[in-house]
C-alpha cells in the first residue's frame, strides 16, 4: 500500500476543514467605531430630550409621562432644571441657607454655605449646584438629607479640644419686591437642629 492509498480520502466536493480564527484587521476595527460612535450619540440624544422635556414650561400627558419617567435619573446626576426661574410663577424671594455649630466649649462657629453673589465669575461656573442643592434642601420632603449635611458642616470645625455639640441649619430668605431700592430684611428659619454624635465627625 502505498503513501496515496494510507492516506484518508475526501468525499467529492468535501472541502478540507480549518480551524476559524478570530477576525482582525481594519473591518473589525470599523465596527468597534461604529458601534462606540453609535453608544455616544444615543447618550447625547438621550440627555438632550430628557433636558428639552424637564425644562418646557409645558404640561400635556405624553411630556408629563416622559418627565416621570426621566425625572428619578436627572436629580441623581443633579441635571433637572424647573421653570420657576422664568414663568408662569417665578420665585418671590431670595433664599440662602447658613450652619451654625455650637461646640461643648459654648463656642459658637457659624458656615456659610456659598453664595453666587458673592462669588466670582470662575466660581460660579464651579459651585453652581450649591445654589440649586441649597434651594430644595429647606423643602420637607429632603429632610432625610439633613442630618448628613449637619454631620458634614459639624466636620469643618472637629477639634478634639473643643469637639462640636450641636448644629443648626437655618434658611434666610428675603421678599422680591420690584423696583425697591433695598432688598428687604432676610428672615430667618431654623428647618434642623440636632447633637453631634461622637461617630458623625468620623
Amino acid at each position: 500500500m502505498n503513501l496515496a492509498e494510507g492516506k484518508r480520502q475526501r468525499k467529492p466536493g468535501q472541502a478540507k476543514r480549518q480551524k476559524a480564527r478570530p477576525r482582525s484587521g481594519p473591518g473589525t476595527e470599523n465596527e468597534t467605531e461604529t458601534l462606540r460612535r453609535g453608544a455616544i450619540s444615543v447618550f447625547i440624544l438621550f440627555h438632550l430630550i430628557a433636558i428639552t422635556c424637564m425644562a418646557l414650561p409645558a404640561n400635556f400627558s405624553a411630556l408629563n409621562t416622559v418627565r416621570e419617567l426621566v425625572q428619578p435619573y436627572m436629580l441623581w446626576i443633579g441635571l433637572f432644571q424647573t421653570w420657576d426661574m422664568f414663568g408662569p410663577d417665578p420665585r418671590a424671594a431670595n433664599s440662602y441657607v447658613k450652619a451654625v455649630v455650637i461646640t461643648q466649649g459654648h463656642h459658637m462657629n457659624v458656615w456659610a454655605f456659598p453664595r453666587m453673589e458673592e462669588l466670582s465669575f470662575a466660581e460660579k461656573y464651579r459651585k453652581e449646584r450649591y445654589r440649586k442643592f441649597l434651594d430644595v434642601l429647606p423643602e420637607p420632603q429632603n429632610a432625610p438629607l439633613w442630618p448628613d449635611v449637619a454631620k458634614h458642616v459639624a466636620a469643618q470645625f472637629s477639634n478634639q479640644n473643643d469637639p462640636p455639640d450641636k448644629v443648626l441649619l437655618i434658611e434666610f430668605q428675603s421678599d422680591i419686591h420690584p423696583g425697591a431700592a433695598q432688598e428687604s430684611t432676610p428672615r430667618p428659619n431654623v428647618f434642623y437642629d440636632d447633637y453631634v454624635q461622637p461617630g458623625d465627625l468620623r
